[in-house]
């Protein structure tokens, strides 16, 4: 009879130790997407390492060429890459063709070649720094950067040229030779005309040949900035006459509490009884009553037109942002209560226009007049009416509006942004016009003052203290 029991799998014969070794082997490499097993498997042979090696070398061999095509690339301008093809094509074409000429001009590339390869040899002896401009200054204050090349070697530099970024332009400034263990020093003017943002630097050294064909630069510095802020003028320490606060008078409306004593009533329904007057109830018999004048602290609010459509010219807009300057650095350090805000801008390709306020930050007067530094007219924003109408629907307690705007701005529009303000609201036009005669004038509910110069303001503001 034939045997049909299960065979017992442990009396098998054990593999040998080359069989488990590939086992082994296979198991590992079993799943790797790595760049061995796609070239040589689980093969770990002498052939499959000679494979690997000189998968290696290649790709070292291309790294190394790759960095060198990029630091050539970095160096090469574009006129010296002409110069070069030029070069090969005159070779070329002036030895096949046997022409002489062509083949002068290949040699004179040729020349102009080794000459840029020469030049960008060596290093600069001279150690550059720039010392911190003064990053915050007012519009026409003098300000500018020292530029100090100091040399620590034994032998004395060569003249050279560095370059310095200042805003928009370049600025080449020139380095005489430096004797050793010697400085130099050279001041750079930082143009502060026209109120912005400026970087400054950085410290650049250019290493060139005398055509131009390469051209080598080294970063010394950093990138500074330096805030240019409009001009503003010292105005009426509240701002306005128009409006009292708890530190001046008292307003003309009448409240049944408060701090500033009125006169005395006869008690109506209603009334707080801790409000009786008893000596005077005493003397007439009857209930009396104290009343009181309304005081409240302002709240400002001072709205500039960023719309171009709205002023004549840059210096319309540039007084606008004075006055708006200065009216909000001056509610700022009297510690009032004040928003300052501009239209949002519309982007080019938006579906919709943006109707929406920016306000900038009154934490301190540095800050705002920082954010006005950066403030620009914009072609497509809300008008004046628009801003108005926003701030008068999102702001609660507005007490006082100056809205900042240009000559291009009519009656009829300034008194429609007036009427977008809540009922109480003191809404104080002020219309910029360089070289305007000044003027104040009342007009249903707005105040409409016109100033050709920023000292105009001062004088618009202490004449309504004085009124």
């Amino acid at each position: 009879m034939t045997d049909r029991r299960p065979v017992d799998t442990r009396s098998r014969p054990v593999p040998t130790r080359s069989r488990r070794a590939a086992q082994d082997r296979t198991g590992t490499v079993a799943g790797l997407t790595n760049v061995r097993t796609r070239l040589v498997g689980d093969r770990d042979d002498v052939a499959a390492d000679a494979v690997v090696g000189v998968v290696r070398l290649w790709r070292s061999a291309g790294r190394l060429v790759r960095r060198g095509r990029d630091e050539v690339a970095s160096v090469v301008t574009g006129l010296g890459w002409t110069v070069l093809a030029t070069t090969l094509v005159a070779f070329v074409t002036g030895y096949r063709f046997g022409l002489r000429e062509v083949v002068v001009v290949g040699w004179a590339g040729a020349v102009l070649v080794v000459i840029a390869a020469v030049a960008l040899f060596g290093r600069s002896r001279l150690v550059i720094r720039m010392s911190a401009p003064q990053h915050r200054v007012v519009v026409g204050d003098d300000a500018g950067v020292t530029v100090t090349a100091a040399n620590p070697t034994r032998l004395p530099s060569v003249p050279t040229t560095v370059e310095l970024p200042v805003g928009s332009g370049l600025v080449d400034v020139p380095i005489p030779a430096v004797a050793p263990h010697g400085s130099h020093e050279q001041l750079v003017p930082v143009p502060t005309a026209r109120r912005g943002v400026l970087d400054v630097g950085p410290v650049t050294g250019v290493r060139a040949d005398p055509v131009g064909l390469v051209r080598r630069e080294v970063v010394w510095t950093a990138r500074e900035q330096v805030v240019v802020h409009p001009r503003t003028i010292a105005i009426p320490s509240t701002s306005t006459g128009l409006v009292r606060d708890l530190e001046g008078q008292a307003t003309t409306d009448l409240s049944p509490a408060d701090i500033a004593f009125h006169a005395i009533r006869e008690y109506a329904p209603g009334d707080d009884p801790r409000t009786i007057h008893w000596k005077s109830t005493a003397k007439t018999g009857a209930f009396m009553v104290r009343q009181f004048e309304d005081t409240r602290r302002s709240h400002l609010v001072v709205g500039l037109g960023v719309s171009r459509s709205e002023y004549r010219d840059d210096d319309e807009f540039e007084l606008g942002v004075s006055v708006a300057a200065s009216l909000g650095a001056r509610a700022v350090r009297d510690g009032r209560q004040v928003i300052v805000v501009v239209s949002e801008r519309t982007p080019e390709f938006a579906k919709r226009p943006v109707r929406a306020v920016h306000a900038l930050p009154t934490v301190t007067p540095t800050r705002l007049l920082d954010a006005f530094a950066r403030v620009d007219l914009a072609d497509a924003c809300l008008p004046v009416a628009e801003v108005a109408g926003l701030v008068g629907r999102d702001v609660a307690g507005v007490s006082v509006a100056f809205l900042v705007v240009g000559s291009t701005v009519g009656i009829a529009a300034l008194r429609l942004a007036a009427s977008r303000f809540p009922v109480g609201v003191e809404v104080v036009a002020v219309v910029c016009e360089p070289e305007a005669v000044p003027r104040s004038v009342r007009v249903s509910g707005l105040t409409l003052m016109t100033i050709g110069y920023l000292e105009d303001l001062r004088h618009a503001l202490y004449r309504s203290v004085d009124a």
